[in-house]
């Protein structure tokens, strides 16, 4: 159980991206942006266009299995972004590091960058922007109300 919740709103999410991207610019230019799905989609776009790079591609890592945490698999692999020299791969946290170390694992060579990283994530990060406590949930703007409807999404 979460001892504390923090809420992430629109612009301060879109402010810390902008501060990442003033960041890892000195690490690029970048080949492309790998997006870890789904909670670095949104960071990744606004990347992409502060760093004035066209290719994204996306890694899909599950680790968890409704609301139990499980072993990471990997749904979709990020192929056009080979061992990952080049290329900037993203994430909005490092909460475990289970998800990253699993996204480094495919791209070892790529730079890790997040806007928020706990303690146990990290050491996986190259460039983050925030410490946030381990026992902190954070509320992105996205699992805020208002919820998504269930009948637009397609069966699993």
């Amino acid at each position: 159980m979460p001892a504390a919740y923090l809420s992430i709103s629109w612009d301060r999410l879109h402010a810390d991206t902008l501060a990442l991207a003033k960041r890892v610019r000195p690490f690029g230019p970048f080949a492309g942006i790998v997006a870890i799905t789904r909670g670095g989609l949104v960071p990744a776009s606004i990347l992409a266009r502060e760093l004035n790079c066209r290719t994204i591609e996306t890694v899909s890592i599950l680790t968890y299995d409704g609301t139990r945490r499980g072993s990471p698999h990997v749904a979709k692999t990020p192929a056009a972004a080979g061992d990952g020299t080049g290329w900037l791969l993203v994430d909005d946290l490092a909460d475990t590091g289970t998800t990253a170390q699993t996204a480094r694992s495919l791209l070892p060579k790529a730079h890790f960058a997040c806007l928020y990283a706990k303690p146990d994530g990290a050491p996986f990060a190259d460039t983050f922007i925030a410490d946030i406590p381990q026992d902190t949930w954070l509320l992105f703007p996205w699992d805020l109300e208002p919820s998504h409807d269930p009948s637009f999404a397609t069966p699993d």
